[in-house]
């Protein structure tokens, strides 16, 4: 209830009903951000009409019935004053009820306004509120006003007969009964169960406030100057400083948005008449009004107008949408003009939205003619004609056509297809599958899990649920961003990284109190890690350079290899190939860290499963057919993934660890004779018992020995392990004092510790985050309480044993902003990502340390 002071004006103590002024008791928690934002605008003594602000309490007790006094609410305002209702909640994104225009209007008011305004200008005021009472309020069928045709007078007669004839009653003519039926009707909508739902869609809380604001009408139509518009100071797309924005003559509200139709420039223009030369003194003060807002509210601001008779009304300002490329450049440019300091210039950019900097995305404005849907498994947007094989994508690519590598589920044989590729789609697989992985350290657009589509390789096919079929050679579209398949082109934004991206990624890196690194596993994976300014390389997967042309037929032999002398003979061969990729690594990381870890997988990923390669195996190795099928057969698991892999390869089949680190020695020592000295990091993977630990390290130890002996140079190298079994977390205690570091790999640790396949779970998994099994898809958000608990019980335990070890964490979680906050409050010393995740966890990193400083 508002109450009157001495003077006859509202008191500003009353919670419910605030009159917006200067000092009023108006909070976004409270009030809303319209609410708020217009009291700033008074603050600035801006043209802001007569506005009362109710609270998120008083809209919640409207809709339960429980009215506050709308008599005074009205008496608030000028005499004879129509008024408009607009929502005010606490997230501009969390939308609301649309405004209601017009209020207070009626009969009597009409003929008045009639002799001031013009009768055409009066009608249209009154049909705009009748029909929207009607349809908004009294929740009429719009098509009733179908049949109303002309304009004025005879518009509005007919428009007030279907009401009557609707509702068998008369339009209601008193403005307090008017705005409390409004009031009522926003107040219960917002509570509805859609409206739950949609706002619940954006990320608002299931019992989010709605404020509402009843403001006197600014017309925008009537005689002389007069209509509605929407001007800002930047480009939305680029962040270059321009005017923009829409005026529209003899309209209201957001009238001038809805469609190009009738549309004036802003500022002079040859191709038609604009806003500028026909209101010079409205425009010069609308555009002096915006620079005061933007400098007084710190922010890029669109701002809503209306003019009447030449008058300027400020009916409401909002901050400017904007791509994520104006993003940067807006918060940098504040910054540079000292409106912002650099640390809230940081907090101003959504980490995930420098993605779509880093990778072609598709115009959001164009038609997406979509065929079906998968997991979004590593950002970006490509077009290409439909291959099936990698060794088709490679054909594609040396003819400089842009392909999109199409599998059931990719595997290291893959890889050369997809450096190939300008995208990847699979049908099975998630957010940490071989593909996803991949596709995310090439920075290549990649969709999984594909269930609505059916493949059919042995024709070479796709086809839709809907029956369309399409063939290789067929043009198609991967928007591994949303996890969307489009038939044929799209029309792309490209890639964006420019000088205030740079100095945006240089005040994170100033602040940033957690390193972070990249996963990369190829020199043009260290060279993308380098120019992203990552403190290293915390993951590089070695056996990816063994499926390289010339190296798999090596690798194959080795396999086939009968004796311990036999693998090191064709070792040999493979020696001064990996030396030359850790010495090219080395250089291109110019001495920051890099931990290279030792082979993984399991051997039998290098054999051929198909008759036609093992054909061409058995010719290689001069060896009959038979013999190379039995011996694949021989190696197949049933569990792989559980089975002869990661250290348990190093501890039976010692030969492969003794090369690799040899290479790494060699190409030490090389590599730190040309600039600074290299300290490589040797991890370990699939650790799960001390014991394992001890046998590698005497082994690596010895080569490093012999290493030193033979080139007579010293050097040194830490030695750690890769926790991703839930065993080598709980026994990191006993672990820790035989390494140098601790690096917990989440895929697998994931994976183990829900006894879910990584690669399978996509199947399933939506239908498990939709009933509330899992939050989100443990695989794509670490789950801090289960995982998370391994973690910080192996990092505790671990340090307690062993203080001053390093940990870290390299699984793909890496890159997610909620797991880089888990680390750091565990007291991680980096996590590292995929190289094209850097900028993201590098941002995400700088604003963990702002909150933290500023409590």
């Amino acid at each position: 209830m508002l109450r009157l002071n001495i003077k006859g004006a509202a008191v500003q103590n009353n919670p419910d009903t605030t009159l917006v002024t200067a000092t009023g008791p108006i909070a976004n928690h409270t009030h809303g951000g319209r609410a708020k934002c217009l009291q700033r605008l008074v603050r600035l003594d801006l043209p802001v009409p007569r506005t009362v602000a109710l609270s998120f309490d008083a809209v919640q007790k409207i809709a339960k019935g429980e009215m506050p006094d709308v008599a005074n609410v009205v008496a608030e305002m000028p005499q004879g004053a129509l008024m408009c209702v607009r929502p005010s909640s606490q997230d501009p994104d969390w939308g609301g009820p649309g405004a209601v225009l017009n209020i207070g209007i009626n009969d009597t008011r009409f003929e008045e306004l009639c002799t001031t305004i013009g009768e055409e200008a009066a009608a249209a005021l009154y049909t705009r509120f009748v029909q929207g009472y009607a349809i908004n309020v009294a929740r009429l069928d719009p098509d009733m006003f179908d049949e109303v045709s002309g304009d004025g007078r005879a518009a509005l007669t007919q428009s007030l007969r279907a009401y009557e004839a609707e509702t068998e009653e008369q339009f209601p003519q008193d403005p307090e009964v008017q705005l409390t039926a409004v009031l009522r009707s926003m107040a219960r909508a917002w509570d509805g169960t859609s409206a739950r739902l949609l706002r619940q869609a954006k990320g608002a809380p299931a019992d989010a406030g709605l404020g509402l604001v009843v403001q006197e009408m600014a017309f925008g139509v009537g005689n002389g100057q007069c209509g509605s518009g929407v001007l800002q100071l930047v480009d939305s797309d680029t962040g270059l400083r321009q005017i923009t924005g829409r005026y529209l003559s003899q309209s209201q509200g957001r009238d001038a948005l809805a469609s190009d139709a009738g549309s004036l420039y802003l500022t002079c223009d040859p191709r038609g008449p604009s806003l500028e030369e026909l209101a010079p003194e409205a425009f010069k003060e609308l555009t002096e009004h915006a620079a005061l807002m933007r400098r007084k509210l710190r922010a890029e601001m669109q701002v809503e107008f209306v003019i009447e008779d030449g008058k300027l009304h400020i009916l409401d300002g909002v901050v400017v949408a904007r791509s994520s490329r104006a993003a940067v450049k807006i918060a940098v440019a504040l910054a540079d003009e000292g409106i912002i300091p650099r640390e809230e210039a940081l907090m101003r950019v959504e980490p995930r939205t420098l993605t779509e900097l880093l990778h072609r995305q598709i115009d959001p404005r164009s038609k997406r003619d979509v065929i079906g849907r998968g997991i979004a498994a590593s950002p970006g947007a490509a077009t290409g004609r439909i291959v099936f094989s990698a060794s088709e994508a490679q054909a594609s690519a040396s003819r400089g056509e842009a392909c999109i590598l199409i599998r059931r589920e990719t595997s290291p044989e893959d890889i050369r297809g997809m450096h190939a590729a300008a995208g990847v789609l699979t049908e099975r697989g998630g957010v940490t599958s071989h593909a996803a992985v991949i596709g995310r350290g090439l920075g290549l657009p990649c969709v999984v899990g594909v269930s609505n589509i059916k493949f059919n390789l042995s024709k070479k096919q796709i086809v839709t649920k809907e029956g369309r079929v399409f063939e290789e050679g067929d043009e198609i579209t991967v928007d591994g961003s949303s996890g969307t398949i489009l038939a044929g082109s799209a029309q792309m934004i490209e890639a964006a990284l420019d000088e205030n991206f740079t100095r945006l990624m240089g005040w994170a890196e100033d602040v940033a109190d957690i390193g972070v690194r990249a996963n990369a596993d190829t020199p043009a994976d260290a060279q993308t890690a380098r120019n992203f300014n990552a403190h290293g390389i915390g993951l590089c997967r070695t056996e990816h350079m063994f499926f390289e042309a010339g190296r798999l037929t090596v690798m194959r032999e080795m396999i086939f290899a009968e004796t311990g002398e036999d693998r090191r003979a064709v070792l040999e061969r493979l020696l001064p190939m990996q030396r030359d990729d850790f010495k090219e690594l080395f250089r291109i990381m110019q001495g920051q860290s890099v931990c290279i870890r030792l082979f993984d997988p399991p051997l039998h990923e290098f054999l051929p499963m198909h008759k036609a390669g093992q054909r061409e195996l058995a010719d290689a190795l001069n060896l009959p057919l038979s013999d190379v099928t039995r011996r694949i057969e021989a190696m197949s698991e049933y569990n792989p993934m559980l089975g002869l892999r990661g250290v348990r390869l190093g501890v039976t089949v010692p030969e492969i660890y003794e090369m690799q680190a040899r290479a790494i020695f060699e190409a030490t020592v090389e590599v730190s004779q040309d600039g600074e000295p290299v300290v490589p990091e040797i991890m370990i993977p699939l650790v799960s018992a001390r014991r394992e630990v001890e046998l590698v390290k005497t082994a690596i130890d010895a080569v490093a020995a012999a290493v030193r002996t033979e080139q007579d140079s010293s050097f040194a190298y830490r030695l750690g392990i890769m926790v991703e079994t839930p065993r080598a977390a709980l026994m990191a205690g006993e672990i820790a004092p035989h390494c140098a570091f601790l690096s917990f790999g989440t895929n697998d640790l994931t994976q183990m510790t829900y006894g879910l396949s990584r690669d399978d779970a996509g199947r399933f998994m939506s239908d498990y985050v939709q009933q509330g099994v899992f939050d989100e898809d443990p695989f794509h958000m670490l789950d801090t309480q289960g995982v998370g608990e391994l973690l910080k019980l192996g990092a505790e335990r671990g340090r307690a044993a062993q203080p001053g070890i390093t940990i870290s964490l390299c699984g793909e979680h890496g890159g997610n902003p909620e797991s880089i906050a888990f680390c750091r409050d565990a007291g991680f010393d980096y996590v590292s990502c995929s190289p094209f995740r850097v900028p993201v966890a590098r941002l995400a990193a700088a604003q963990l340390a702002i909150k933290h400083k500023i409590g």
